[in-house]
């Protein structure tokens, strides 16, 4: 499959410092609860009073914190105040060469996650600022429901070949800030 026919799934945030890192962990799991065809142990994360799924794993809890700190650091440390978190779902296929044979990852599915960093300047902002999040939040659970139990949504998924692991699948989770990889 070619990045033109990717289906990629959007979520747009505008996060503030006190929620950013609690957010984004959120979004993370979520998305990998959803997309994580092995057996997995769920967990649960509560953002301004949304409830998320996520999975209970140590290594996959390592990589969410690992990303979210590289992109808080990235946020923090540049100019840019936006950046995204990209996930993207392969699958190993055989390649044939002239000359061997070998594995390619091909990619099946792509999450982006466009984040901003704005600071509400008072209490009243700042209220107002994190209901519309929660809201948001709400919204994004939502979508990753209605998208992955879609007709559309299951049709992407390639055949389950291994069930051995947390992830059939191979993953990759990137951070950019300011169009620019970090980390």
């Amino acid at each position: 499959m070619n990045n033109a026919v990717l289906p990629t799934i959007t979520v747009d945030l505008i996060l503030d410092r006190l929620t950013m890192k609690d957010a984004l962990h959120g979004v993370l799991h979520s998305i990998l609860f959803h997309r994580l065809f092995g057996t997995i142990k769920p967990q649960t994360f509560e953002v301004l009073d949304v409830t998320m799924p996520g999975v209970s794993d140590p290594e996959t809890e390592r990589l969410v914190y690992e990303k979210v700190d590289t992109f808080w650091k990235g946020i923090e440390g540049g100019a840019s105040k936006r950046g995204q978190i990209i996930i993207t779902i392969a699958e190993k296929k055989v390649k044939k060469s002239w000359f061997s044979i070998g594995e390619e990852e091909v990619p099946w599915e792509q999450w982006v996650i466009n984040a901003e960093l704005r600071q509400p300047k008072t209490d009243l902002d700042r209220q107002k600022f994190h209901a519309s999040l929660a809201s948001t939040l709400t919204k994004t659970i939502h979508t990753m429901i209605t998208y992955t139990s879609s007709e559309k949504g299951r049709a992407v998924v390639p055949p389950i070949t291994d069930a051995t692991t947390i992830s059939p699948f191979p993953f990759k989770v990137t951070v950019k800030v300011g169009n620019m990889e970090v980390g």
